[in-house]
């Protein structure tokens, strides 16, 4: 069979272009020809990448369309002949941008809305997790399914070493670190008021790093910066990176004592994953797909009370028994995201339209 897939935008080490990377060279493992067709890509992904205005383009006998935001490819994707498979990566509420970006609220407003008009256009709508397998299933998609991520963990586990950085963070200081886009719904301002408690009552030998673009919100990012400014944190308590290569994210993850999430949103969390992969213990606020991605793995807390956060925190990153228990818990949990897992669930996909 001729299985393609759609993308808007192809952008290599997010999870949306990592996917659909994996997703082909799978495919083609299994005997199938297919390519990933976009409307643009990074220069570093354009040899992999063909222009979806290609006339093949639309010739595929079964087509993916890994759906997250708004875009031309949509109308073009419900008109195909071939099957048509829609894969839903989660659009964020519009709620969490209202107070900071009227534009980003408008955007995810008009997502939501162009992926309830797929719902009599597809053969098949799968969520990346079964959390937004429910979202397609209330907006009346009949046919549903799940399809997790193929989480790159190699981009972690096979980095290059960078011995400057290693030794900046190699100090008296415990590592606590948040990894993803610095965004509302990742809720940043509550892992700063759990890092204020944390430092003032608990162990003051701590250090907050938030690794993640930082420009996409710029109101939320200055909002931030304010309220770091307010506890008076000093500059080695904390670290916001912005953008980092790969090997630096490795850096920042061997680094780390814990893993930090407070987010009120995730379809999927793939941190999470990549933090399991780097032996970090995981402290996360149970929410949304959350709880599905960790299936008991790592520490997971509801409702948000900061003084328990804060102890948790602290035997996470300093008793051994309580770290060992957690870590064997995280690497049993990973396997259901590497090797022939992720394969067996594409192969289920394939054999529905065989």
């Amino acid at each position: 069979m001729v299985i393609n897939q759609w993308v808007p935008a192809a952008h290599r080490g997010d999870a949306v272009g990592d996917t659909v990377r994996r997703q082909r060279d799978a495919l083609r493992a299994m005997g199938h020809r297919s390519d990933i067709f976009s409307i643009d890509a990074d220069d570093n992904m354009r040899s992999e990448v063909r222009s979806v205005a290609e006339p093949d383009a639309g010739m595929g006998d079964v087509t993916i369309y890994h759906f997250a935001l708004t875009s031309p490819m949509t109308e073009a994707f419900a008109r195909l002949r071939g099957k048509r498979v829609l894969q839903y990566h989660n659009i964020t509420p519009a709620r969490f941008f209202a107070p900071y970006d009227d534009g980003l609220f408008r955007l995810a407003v008009r997502s939501r809305h162009e992926l309830a008009l797929l719902a009599n256009s597809v053969d098949l709508a799968l969520g990346v997790s079964d959390y937004n397998r429910q979202e397609l299933e209330q907006l009346g998609f009949r046919e549903t399914g799940v399809l997790p991520i193929a989480v790159d963990v190699d981009r972690i586990l096979n980095a290059p070493p960078t011995p400057a950085l290693d030794l900046l963070l190699d100090d008296r200081c415990a590592n606590v670190v948040f990894v993803g886009r610095i965004v509302p719904n990742k809720k940043i301002e509550d892992i700063i008021r759990l890092a204020e408690h944390y430092k003032r009552y608990v162990d003051a030998y701590s250090r907050f790093i938030f690794v993640g673009r930082d420009d996409v919100v710029p109101r939320y990012s200055y909002m931030l910066r304010e309220l770091v400014a307010r506890f008076g944190w000093q500059p080695h308590q904390y670290l916001f990176t912005g953008q980092v290569s790969d090997a630096e994210l490795a850096a920042y993850y061997r680094a780390a004592s814990v893993y930090i999430s407070m987010s009120e949103h995730e379809g999927f969390c793939v941190p999470l994953v990549e933090a399991m992969a780097a032996d970090v213990p995981v402290l996360a606020y149970s929410c949304t797909a959350i709880p599905e991605t960790l299936a008991g793995a790592g520490v997971q807390f509801a409702p948000k009370q900061f003084e328990l956060a804060a102890e948790l925190l602290y035997e996470l990153a300093y008793d051994d028994g309580v770290r060992d228990a957690v870590l064997e818990g995280q690497r049993l949990r990973l396997t259901h995201f590497l090797g022939r897992r992720v394969d067996t669930d594409l192969q289920r996909l394939v054999d529905r339209f065989q």
